[in-house]
């Protein structure tokens, strides 16, 4: 219940302005599918990861599985190996590969691994996040650093290796699963140490995507709603948040669209999900298809 805590306590009562204001979609420019195209995911075994690596495999593509889990969990399901049947199930080719994204050591060796099985590298989806919704005083060191390891460091870590190769591809891009930036103190002031590793990520959007216009699209994604994930049933917010909650789709959907854009015309966006999918239609993502829009659980960072 912690995360269903901390987001309430963001809101005021009957407040509804979070909703999609924006109904006009952003103007993409469509290049193709993902056939044959190589993407990098990490933590990919479960979740978010796995749901665009299964949209992407629908199309024929290539995809390496980068994540910790290869053995079961009593709770959440998946492994780096489930993850590669699935993906093969549907049409795509799987390269699971176990590798912790804090060490550049396992970092750099997994990506040599791709390429030197798909021959290069097309797309890297930075999904690999920690998380822990507490003030200050009750963040221990040990958890802080596991969050800036993975969420900041690890999302460049693992841009800076594979830009080389991305820089050698037709229609590079680097999506990473992170928020808006804003510097709203209301962001801040409940979990500083989660949101300034969670907006690292979002700040090497901003700048990779400033560094390399032109040679890589470089975009964020988030969901303006919290999204049904195994984490969340058991970790953040229970049954109550679930029905809440919109599915995986609405994420790999959107991501789908960016991803087959044009690089040199979709960099340097932070996107959110709905906005990118469209409005009409949105109810089909909702876990509980009676609930209105306004009575879904907004995700954090949004306003």
């Amino acid at each position: 219940m912690e995360r269903l805590k901390v987001i309430s306590q963001h809101l005021v009562p009957n407040q509804t302005h979070w909703v999609m204001k924006n109904v006009d979609q952003f103007p993409f420019t469509h290049t193709g599918t993902l056939k044959g195209k190589t993407i990098v995911i990490s933590g990919a075994s479960r979740g978010i990861g796995l749901a665009i690596a299964k949209r992407a495999a629908k199309d024929g593509a290539n995809v390496a599985i980068l994540a910790k889990t290869v053995e079961p969990h009593s709770k959440l399901e998946g492994t780096i190996f489930t993850a590669a049947k699935d993906i093969e199930k549907l049409g795509g080719k799987a390269l699971p590969i176990q590798c912790d994204i804090r060490y550049e050591d396992q970092v750099k060796k997994a990506i040599d691994q791709v390429v030197g099985k798909f021959g290069g590298i097309d797309i890297l989806i930075n999904n690999a996040s920690a998380i822990s919704l507490t003030p200050t005083l009750h963040t221990d060191m040990k958890r802080y650093d596991l969050m800036h390891s993975i969420n900041t460091r690890g999302t460049f870590l693992m841009s800076k290796t594979c830009i080389p190769h991305l820089l050698k591809a037709q229609n590079p891009h680097i999506l990473n699963m992170s928020p808006p930036l804003s510097m709203k103190p209301k962001w801040f002031g409940m979990h500083v140490a989660y949101t300034m590793a969670k907006y690292g990520m979002s700040m090497c959007v901003l700048g990779m995507s400033e560094e390399f216009k032109g040679q890589i699209g470089v975009n964020a994604l988030w969901p303006r709603t919290s999204i049904a994930t195994a984490a969340v049933k058991f970790a953040l917010g229970g049954d109550e948040m679930m029905k809440r909650s919109r599915n995986e789709d609405i994420l790999s959907d959107a991501a789908y669209i960016i991803l087959t854009s044009c690089h040199k015309a979709t960099n340097g966006n932070f996107f959110l999900d709905d906005e990118v999918v469209g409005p009409m239609n949105l109810a089909k993502y909702n876990i509980d298809k009676k609930i209105p829009v306004e009575e879904l659980m907004p995700d954090f960072f949004v306003d």
